[in-house]
């Protein structure tokens, strides 16, 4: 059974960085496609970026230029580097794996991580 485990969550001021890793055990990723979420208080969880088993990678238009997913096959895990983070990013981010492209994009994949914290402050 596949299970995702995000890490990298943390409080960095405006303009900093952060990347966060989201890692899977039980089953390989060759046939997922992973995407991040987020949801800041008071807000709907939004989708900000997916990549496909074959590295096909969408983004928010609110973070495009400034986040970069990729994934290592090797260790199963895909990592979300955000750069010129603002205040906007905050929120708790989740990793999510479904066999569709499109569902880990912007649906409701079928399988979470249990979040990390971005807080964007100074």
């Amino acid at each position: 059974q596949l299970q995702l485990v995000e890490s990298g969550g943390g409080l960095v001021q405006p303009e900093g960085s952060l990347r966060l890793s989201c890692t899977a055990s039980g089953v390989t990723l060759d046939n997922y496609a992973i995407g991040w979420f987020r949801q800041a208080p008071g807000k709907e969880r939004e989708g900000v970026s997916c990549i496909s088993s074959d590295n096909i990678t969408y983004y928010a238009d609110s973070v495009k230029g400034r986040f970069t997913i990729s994934g290592d096959n090797a260790k199963s895990t895909v990592y979300l580097q955000m750069n010129s983070l603002k205040p906007e990013d905050t929120g708790v981010y989740y990793c999510a794996a479904d066999h569709s492209y499109a569902v880990a994009c912007v649906g409701v994949p079928q399988t979470w991580g249990q979040g990390t914290q971005v807080t964007i402050s100074s």
